[in-house]
């Protein structure tokens, strides 16, 4: 027969109960984007060496493009936080997605670098959407530019929206930096 102390059971039933009170990983999850207040110096150097490759692509290419989808008459800094990490999660998703369509081997070896990085923020970001945030209601101006960036989905051309997102990858980073310093962006 086992014989066990009251100290031990006890930390044993209350181990068990916390356990199921807090899923698995629901502890270890925090919201923490300190990180990208002040981006490495060698990934925006990873992130301008992909995006100079590109502009020699593309004077190769005959492509015209007229999208003007990173063209906003405001900044992120007048959206309310939570506004802040939806509109750089939308651009983080159309960035990596566009980032991890086949493309020639040597530029897809340059973007290889920029791409793990915009993944990994893109997940921390969402880490940080609170439970709640399927209740938020984005303000007017992102409501307007969500839905501008889903029509320019179905209309632009993959080869515009490669274009377009990579050419302001450097404005998705300040808005990933302002998402980050949260209320302090100015």
């Amino acid at each position: 027969m086992l014989h066990l102390g009251v100290a031990p059971l006890l930390l044993l039933v209350l181990g068990a109960s916390l356990g199921a009170a807090f899923p698995r990983g629901a502890l270890k999850k925090s919201c923490s984007l300190s990180k990208y207040q002040f981006l490495e110096p060698s990934e925006l150097k990873a992130v301008q060496k992909m995006k100079e490759q590109f502009e020699d692509i593309m004077l190769l290419s005959e492509r015209k493009c007229n999208s003007r989808l990173f063209h906003r008459k405001w900044s992120p800094a007048e959206l309310s936080v939570p506004d802040r990490v939806l509109l750089v999660e939308a651009e983080l998703d159309l960035a990596t997605a566009i980032l991890g369509l086949p493309a020639t081997p040597r530029f897809a070896e340059t973007r290889k670098r920029p791409l793990a990085f915009l993944t990994q923020a893109r997940e921390d970001l969402r880490g940080c959407m609170p439970t709640e945030a399927s209740s938020h209601h984005p303000s007017g101006k992102l409501r307007h530019w969500l839905q501008k960036l889903q029509v320019a989905k179905k209309t632009e051309t993959t080869g515009c929206l490669e274009a377009s997102s990579i050419f302001h990858l450097f404005q998705v980073l300040n808005d990933l930096r302002c998402a980050a310093l949260r209320e302090h962006c100015v």
